[in-house]
């Protein structure tokens, strides 16, 4: 059983790893270890004693509280803070009771209770052994009569081994440069990471890693995300005596929750991890963890896709993207999606968002004769949609006005011309579920490319069941019962997810999307810094890469295919405007990616050389089975006098023979590892080179 309970409290056991939690002396619930697996239960430390310090500080400076209220002299960053029905405004939870569950995965809830009031905290523990992943979120259950007001509920505090000396490494970006990796070190005081955007937006993520001197493949992580597609918020803590400690969960900023008697509430999930192997295994401990286990299509390749937007803009009709489809076609595409400007009245970006129906005049006889020209060719067909947004020139806002996020004395701020549906609401769910349902049962679409292209103003709900800051929350529940229910009715459709490019890119959205729009940046230089950030917590074949027209004036066709090779490859171009040299150019890396996608988007990923450090960058992704590879290597601008870097091969058999494409003989596993090989690339110049093992 990997979850051990005895008198000194629990044991949390997975393949490699442990983690510990105990109850002190004074009653209080504490954090004993979290690192490697070790030989014996008996080998982990024991609860950490409240011994007194001569201090005007509390202990709990000092002493790791598992999940600590805001309380007494407690001055650390809590991870809960309520207001009682009495204007009482902190929480003093004591130990109650355990049950472990031994199911698949194992759980542990640890129930606690405040001392006087009727609150109470399940923290859950669920382990998935496999993976070297604890999946944490709590509960918290109003058994009064009156409600009870809470401020800040997190999903997690996770306490580091006592020491200095701790580095962060965290998301930052912005609109078209998302993903870029900051690493700092931890000093006292209060580290902040956010989103306040109703998503988790594009100038972070809701992801982190700590380490201690780590490299891409020595060292040991502490790293994790949280399962979120809202507002979250990471604070990374290091009190005045050498104490650090990670708090993750739902962003307390503008934020309430009216917990009513026996309706109670529960956290999204936080998932984390640690390893001795790096940065890199943290990496591949994700990959393999969402492609196995959350993804709905997690072991099916996805297909290649041809979308038409940079094409044909809002100037859609079964003519036009007929022509595309064929092109496409003939390159190999295996997907054609039909972007903005198919619905009622959308001929600009000015109207139409909201009534899901073919627009008339482009579609007088719907678009089910696009979609069989389409299958025709041997393609699958997909659609782009917004269901989050409204237009007010359109005929959804003239029904229902009130169906939108908005102050009702303040001015409705419009960004892109459009307003965010409130979906909370019970009756916008409800109408979006059944607009896209009907397009769905209507018509042979294969892939749903859902957007959401602004951030919310104005987070007014005038008739909300609880407090009107709940709509932080409940907007997100809303967004997956949507999700979630369309799915259902529709399990074998794909779907992407897509804010304005990688403002919502998160394993939240993942249990319902199979793939993400990294970034609405499709400049191949640009997008191997923002693809490398990304796949850092999440895996190749959820990462959409298109290759598209941008840059291609110093950018070779080949490099930019090569670039989204690395990723889920789409391509995005105005194939009208490829003459027949680009045509053949494509098909050919088309047909090399289809050759190698189920290494890239299942195998395992080692980035080589950054290029979020470097001009000159590597990528390899190996096979499960170690028997094939492919080498990414990629050059940008340097000065013609540069010495060629090493490249070191990784996760080979060592003393298996392996031939590299271009390399002659075969060599040892081993030798590839550690002599290298180095690849001459001129300026803006790729090459992917295939590994086999012999």
């Amino acid at each position: 059983m990997p979850i051990h309970s005895s008198s000194t409290g629990w044991v949390l056991e997975t393949r490699n790893t442990a983690y510990a939690i105990g109850i002190n002396e004074i009653g209080l619930l504490t954090h004993r270890y979290w690192g490697a697996r070790l030989p014996f239960v008996e080998d982990y430390p024991p609860p950490f004693k409240s011994a007194y310090f001569a201090s005007t500080d509390g202990l709990h400076h000092f002493v790791p509280e598992e999940y600590p209220g805001y309380a007494g002299t407690k001055y650390i960053d809590p991870c809960l803070k309520v207001t009682f029905a009495d204007e009482v405004r902190d929480v003093v939870l004591v130990y109650e009771d355990f049950k472990v569950t031994a199911s698949s995965p194992p759980t542990l809830d640890l129930r606690l209770k405040d001392s006087f009031y009727p609150l109470h905290v399940t923290l859950h523990y669920r382990l998935h052994e496999e993976y070297d992943l604890i999946e944490r979120w709590v509960t918290l259950e109003n058994r009064g009569d009156e409600p009870i007001l809470v401020e800040r509920v997190f999903s997690a505090k996770l306490t580091l081994p006592p020491g200095a000396d701790y580095s962060l490494t965290h998301m930052y970006g912005r609109h078209n440069d998302e993903f870029h990796m900051q690493r700092e070190s931890l000093t006292p005081g209060l580290k902040v990471i956010e989103s306040r955007r109703i998503i988790p937006s594009h100038r972070a993520s809701p992801w982190f890693a700590i380490d201690r001197n780590a490299s891409e493949e020595n060292g040991e992580v502490w790293f994790g995300t949280l399962a979120w597609s809202g507002n979250f918020k990471i604070t990374a803590e290091v009190t005045e005596f050498a104490s650090t400690r990670i708090s993750i969960g739902l962003n307390d900023w503008d934020f309430a929750w009216k917990l009513m008697p026996k309706q109670p509430f529960t956290t999204p999930a936080s998932i984390s991890g640690y390893t001795q192997n790096g940065f890199g295994a943290a990496s591949q401990i994700f990959h393999d963890y969402v492609r196995d286990e959350i993804i709905p299509h997690g072991k099916i390749p996805h297909k290649i896709l041809y979308n038409s937007w940079e094409a044909t803009l809002f100037d859609v009709d079964e003519k036009s993207q007929s022509s595309l489809a064929k092109i496409a076609a003939q390159i190999g595409v295996e997907l054609f999606v039909m972007d903005d400007g198919w619905f009622h009245n959308r001929n600009l970006d000015n109207a139409g968002l909201g009534d899901w129906f073919p627009d008339k005049v482009k579609f007088p006889n719907g678009i089910g004769g696009l979609i069989k020209n389409v299958n025709d060719l041997g393609m699958d067909f997909g659609l782009w949609v917004e269901p989050e947004m409204v237009n007010p020139n359109s005929d959804l806002y003239r029904a229902h006005p009130d169906w939108v996020i908005r102050f009702p004395t303040r001015t409705l701020t419009e960004s892109r011309n459009q307003l965010i549906l409130n979906m909370a609401r019970a009756d916008v769910q409800e109408y979006l579920i059944e607009a896209l349902d009907k397009l769905l049962c209507e018509n042979n679409i294969a892939f749903i490319k859902w957007d959401m292209n602004r951030s919310v103003s104005e987070p007014g709900w005038a008739d909300a069941p609880g407090d009107q800051r709940e709509i932080w929350v409940r907007y997100v529940q809303g967004l997956y019962k949507v999700w979630g229910t369309l799915r259902q009715r529709h399990p074998n459709v794909i779907w992407q997810s897509c804010a304005s490019g990688g403002g919502r890119a998160d394993f939240g959205i993942l249990q319902f999307a199979d793939q993400i729009w990294t970034s609405d940046n499709t400049e191949p230089t640009a997008r191997l810094n923002i693809q490398e950030g990304y796949l850092q917590f999440l895996p190749a074949n959820t990462m959409e890469a298109w290759v598209t027209d941008w840059g291609k004036e110093l950018v070779p066709l080949e490099f930019r295919f090569h670039v989204s090779m690395c990723g889920s490859l789409g391509v995005g171009g105005n194939l009208l405007e490829w003459d027949q040299a680009d045509h053949e150019s494509a098909a050919s890396c088309i047909r090399l990616y289809k050759d190698i996608r189920h290494i890239i988007q299942f195998g395992d990923q080692f980035r080589l050389i950054s290029s979020q450090k470097n001009n000159f960058s590597a990528v390899q992704y190996l096979s499960k089975d170690q028997a094939e590879g492919v080498l990414f290597v990629f050059r940008t601008y340097i000065p013609e006098r540069f010495n060629f870097p090493m490249i070191h091969l990784r996760g080979m058999e060592s003393d298996a023979l392996y031939t590299v494409e271009g390399f002659g003989q075969p060599r040892s596993g081993r030798a590839w590892m550690e002599a290298g090989l180095t690849v001459e690339l001129k300026n803006l110049q790729s090459k992917v080179l295939r590994i086999s093992r012999k």
